[in-house]
């Protein structure tokens, strides 16, 4: 039984401690693990197509120097993915944003979905992507890039969105950012002057790279609304204790 304190907790890329991040196997070992909800990242293909994936570069996981938004569909759905020597007899595939928020909707797992860089070049694909989207209860959009949370509250105004914090956000002017709901924070931020900010500005938070060791989630400040961790299994058990 969860206490009274309890945040919602969501993987990282899926459980990708341990499985393959952005893969349906790190998705469905996040649902396992009892997660509350995964957190995804969006590219987008040649043709404009959402997938699932981190980099905008294809090197780190599939060995190749090309960016995702260079290579069609059927390019990516074609490579294997993995480290450099387990590649080869890897069953990873790049997974399409279709289907996994099918697989999402199926079992009404939310989603975090990370706006990322490639989509800066094909904003009209973000348009299309969001026309007639349903998404599980208590998902949301985020990035880096606020101009991106800009399109997704004008035409999905419904639907939550959130800044990840760079050095480069004046926090004195936290309220100006009327397209956003809330912000997430690498965990380094977890200290007054950022949580009194979201207060005053009327924002809540999240924060990330969490390990399940911190002693502040036994005790979270009122503004946190969530955990975004590799390690779904300890952070909600650091949180049952009492």
């Amino acid at each position: 039984m969860y206490n009274e304190l309890y945040v919602p907790v969501f993987a990282h890329r899926g459980a990708s401690a341990y499985a393959l991040e952005n893969s349906f196997k790190a998705f469905e070992k996040a649902l396992e693990l009892g997660a509350d909800g995964i957190e995804i990242d969006i590219q987008l293909s040649k043709e404009g197509i959402p997938v699932v994936y981190h980099d905008p570069q294809l090197s780190r996981l599939v060995g190749i120097k090309k960016r995702v938004n260079e290579c069609t569909i059927d390019e990516l759905q074609r490579f294997k993915l993995g480290k450099p020597w387990r590649r080869l007899f890897s069953s990873y595939k790049i997974p399409v944003f279709d289907a996994v928020l099918a697989w999402a909707n199926t079992h009404q797992f939310p989603l975090n979905i990370e706006l990322k860089s490639t989509i800066l070049d094909n904003r009209g694909a973000l348009v299309q992507m969001l026309q007639g989207l349903i998404i599980p209860k208590g998902s949301h959009f985020s990035s880096f890039h606020y101009e991106l949370l800009e399109i997704v509250k004008q035409h999905m105004p419904q639907y939550e969105t959130a800044l990840i914090t760079t050095k480069k956000l004046k926090w004195d002017l936290l309220d100006a950012y009327q397209a956003i709901d809330s912000v997430h924070m690498h965990k380094k931020y977890y200290k007054p002057r950022y949580l009194e900010a979201c207060v005053a500005s009327a924002k809540v938070c999240r924060f990330y790279a969490i390990d399940g060791n911190e002693k502040f989630l036994t005790n979270p400040h009122p503004s946190v609304i969530g955990w975004i961790t590799d390690f779904p299994d300890k952070v909600i058990s650091m949180q049952q204790r009492q």
